[in-house]
């Protein structure tokens, strides 16, 4: 069965936030819960098995600011997917969520 094409999510939402910097080829690192409530981690869920994004995640060991042992994990599309994704409708969906 060949896998479901990706959507975009709105341009202008969480989720739309999250893929424009996943787009634009940089890696998306861990952040603190976007609006209060939602974490980088469930948005990226949300990106992979609702909108069909091929996410890749790494983690590696890392240490916090106070010194404790902690893991780091870093977001990122592989570069095909990304040339896709641009040469379909990627580039205007970036201008229209703010990020071209």
């Amino acid at each position: 069965m060949p896998s479901k094409l990706p959507i975009f999510p709105g341009p202008r939402t969480a989720r739309g936030a999250v893929l424009a910097v996943l787009l634009s080829n940089a890696d998306q690192a861990g952040a603190e819960p976007l609006r209060g409530r939602v974490t980088l981690a469930a948005i990226v869920r949300a990106l992979k098995r609702k909108y069909h994004w091929p996410i890749e995640t790494t983690s590696f060991p890392s240490n916090a600011a106070d010194g404790r042992a902690t893991w780091a994990t870093v977001y990122s599309l592989p570069p095909d997917v990304i040339a896709a994704a641009l040469d379909a409708r990627g580039r205007d969906w970036l201008k229209a969520a703010g990020g071209g």
